[in-house]
Formats: C-alpha cells, sequence, structure tokens
C-alpha cells in the first residue's frame, strides 16, 4: 500500500510539473508573426544571395519586419514580388528581369598568354599573379568559378573551352558577377539581343596584341549605324537593349572584329 502512495504522489507531482511547464511555455513563448510566416511559405528556397541577405528566411524576415522592400528577389521575379506586396498591403514596382552574360570572347586559339600558369584552378587565384595569365588583363581567365558558385547551372563550359552562360537557366542572382575578379560578368537585361561580348578598356593597338577577338573602338558601329544605338566608351562600344534589331545586325555585320553578338 505505501508503494502504491508513493507511485501516487511521484504521478501527481509529474503531472502538476508537466502542467506548470506547459503553462510556461505557453506565457512565455513568442507567437511568430503572421506576415512573416506567409512570407516564408512563398519563398522560391535558392538562398542565392542574391537580394542581399544570407537566405530567403533572412530576406523574408527582413521584409516582414519592414526593414527591407519586396521585389529583391531574382529567381521569385514579379510573381513573388506582387505576393509579397499583398501580404504586406503595398504596391511593389519590380525591375526589368536581368541575366549574366560573360563579355568575353577570347580562347586558347584568340588570346595571347604571358606565362604558362599552372596554380589553383581558381580564377581569383590566378589573378593575384599579374591579373592572370592572358596578355588581355579584361578577360575570362576560363578555370570556372563562376561555374562553382552557379546554383542554377546556367554557366557551362564550350567545346573551344570558353565558357558561356544559358539565358533560360539563369536566375539573375549575380553570384557570378562577385566572384569574376576581372568583372567580365555583367547582369544585362533579358530583353537585350545584341551585346558586344568584350571587357577590354584597352586602345586598339593594344588589344590587336593581346587578343583576336576583341574591340578597338574603331566606332564603326556608333558612326555608320546611329540608329543601332551603339556607344562607343573608354575605348570599348557598348550595345543597347533598346536597339532597332535590323539595324543591330548591319553593326554586327560590320564589325571588323566579329564582337558583336547575338545573345540567343
Amino acid at each position: 500500500m505505501a508503494i502504491l502512495y508513493a507511485f501516487l504522489i511521484i504521478a501527481g507531482i509529474g503531472a502538476l510539473l508537466g502542467l506548470g511547464l506547459a503553462i510556461a511555455d505557453k506565457k512565455l513563448s513568442i507567437e511568430k508573426d503572421e506576415k512573416l510566416v506567409a512570407m516564408e511559405a512563398i519563398m522560391p528556397g535558392a538562398n542565392c544571395g542574391g537580394c542581399g541577405f544570407a537566405g530567403c528566411g533572412d530576406y523574408a524576415a527582413a521584409v516582414a519586419s519592414g526593414k527591407a522592400q519586396p521585389g529583391l528577389c531574382a529567381p521569385g521575379g514579379k510573381e513573388l514580388a506582387d505576393k509579397m506586396g499583398e501580404i504586406m498591403g503595398i504596391k511593389v514596382e519590380v525591375g526589368e528581369k536581368k541575366v549574366a552574360y560573360i563579355f568575353c570572347e577570347g580562347d586558347c586559339e584568340n588570346t595571347r598568354k604571358d606565362y604558362d600558369y599552372r596554380g589553383l584552378s581558381d580564377c581569383n587565384a590566378a589573378s593575384i599573379l599579374f591579373r592572370g595569365d592572358n596578355s588581355c588583363k579584361y578577360g575570362c581567365l576560363h578555370l570556372g568559378s563562376c561555374m562553382a558558385v552557379c546554383d542554377s547551372g546556367a554557366i557551362y563550359r564550350k567545346e573551344n573551352g570558353s565558357l558561356a552562360v544559358d539565358p533560360d537557366k539563369c536566375i539573375g542572382c549575380g553570384k557570378c558577377t562577385k566572384v569574376c575578379p576581372n568583372g567580365v560578368i555583367k547582369l544585362v537585361e533579358d530583353r537585350s539581343v545584341f551585346v558586344v561580348s568584350c571587357n577590354s578598356h584597352d586602345k586598339g593597338a593594344d588589344v590587336r596584341k593581346a587578343c583576336d577577338a576583341g574591340c578597338i573602338g574603331c566606332k564603326i558601329c556608333q558612326v555608320k549605324f546611329p540608329e543601332a544605338l551603339f556607344k562607343v566608351e573608354d575605348n570599348l562600344a557598348v550595345a543597347s537593349p533598346d536597339a532597332p534589331l535590323e539595324q543591330a545586325e548591319q553593326a554586327m555585320q560590320a564589325c571588323p572584329r566579329k564582337i558583336i553578338r547575338k545573345r540567343r
């Protein structure tokens, strides 16, 4: 009988402690913000960091608390921005979709080398020594650091060894632009058809010495085809996303270096 009483006492104490813990948990717990819960449910889960935050969860929390604006998520695009706006009760203006492009046509066949690099297969490591082994110090080093950080698998290696971006796979997060030591990769408007596929700002004579596929700033595209909207800035031609296709096509054909290219 004593054992039974002891058991009942212990069971009663346990029940009282359990009830006390349950009440304390309910009193002390912080209810999660309904906006944050709704926000987290619609995030794409890419965790690419393109929004400027560590991941989708951090960005959702920042928007829900009013510390960040909706519409910064490139993978989610306008659809996600609209949903975030509905949750926050505001109208969201979303910028134009952008994708990455590698502004370099230099490869082992048309780009001269200053030395034979045999170090780590990493662009930033290679760039420490004289900005890389290419004679052109603005070009792609072809070691694939951008491929390593691309979560969508949009960057691939072509048969000639150079790198390219599949615009249909690119989510526009910008990770590749940040890891490229020579600034060869840039985000361009997805609607852009023509690009000047070069990153060199050297004078024409120096470009010719370094690479057979670099812009020499001759201004043929700008002067002979003004309606094509090309501009030469700091020895490098730049294409406009608003260029009329027919005129831009003519400028592409007239380019002596053949570095005006179609993105698609």
